[in-house]
């Protein structure tokens, strides 16, 4: 199985999309539909400082009755971030990801911000192997 390093170097999109905690959740908004993804690194003096997910917004702007114009990331953002480190495997972050109920995943290599990876990127993987491994026992019945 591959590392989480190994699972970043093969997508096809390699750029971080982020945000500033100051900024409106209007933004983000904007950023997440123009690009097609689930959520932003938030990013303040290039340090990662929370995420912001369509989880975020449904729950603390929609629900609360806020306005995504006035609202600033920073008051509604996770800031409690989950971490995958470049070295992790597929398929022991797929069950943190899955324990905590989370979708998406920044990685960091010390305090560095390396790539985001969604579980949708980790269960694409995982059916990649499995196909592999698939292939490789039937090349070794059929001998």
């Amino acid at each position: 199985m591959k590392t989480l390093q190994q699972v970043l170097d093969d997508k096809k999109h390699k750029e971080i999309i982020s945000i500033a905690p100051n900024r409106p959740v209007f933004d983000a908004l904007v950023i997440l539909a123009e690009y097609k993804i689930g959520a932003l690194a938030v990013i303040q003096d290039g340090k990662l400082v929370g995420i912001f997910s369509e989880r975020d917004y449904a729950r603390e702007v929609i629900l609360q009755g806020r306005s995504s114009k006035t609202t600033q990331i920073s008051e509604v953002m996770t800031a409690e971030v989950i971490t995958g480190k470049p070295t992790d495997l597929v398929e022991n972050t797929m069950s943190i990801m899955s324990e905590k109920r989370i979708r998406h995943l920044p990685v960091v290599d010390g305090d560095k911000l390396i790539g985001m990876l969604s579980l949708g990127d980790l269960v694409k993987e995982t059916i990649a192997y499995q196909q592999r491994l698939i292939r490789e026992l039937e090349g070794y019945i059929k001998g």
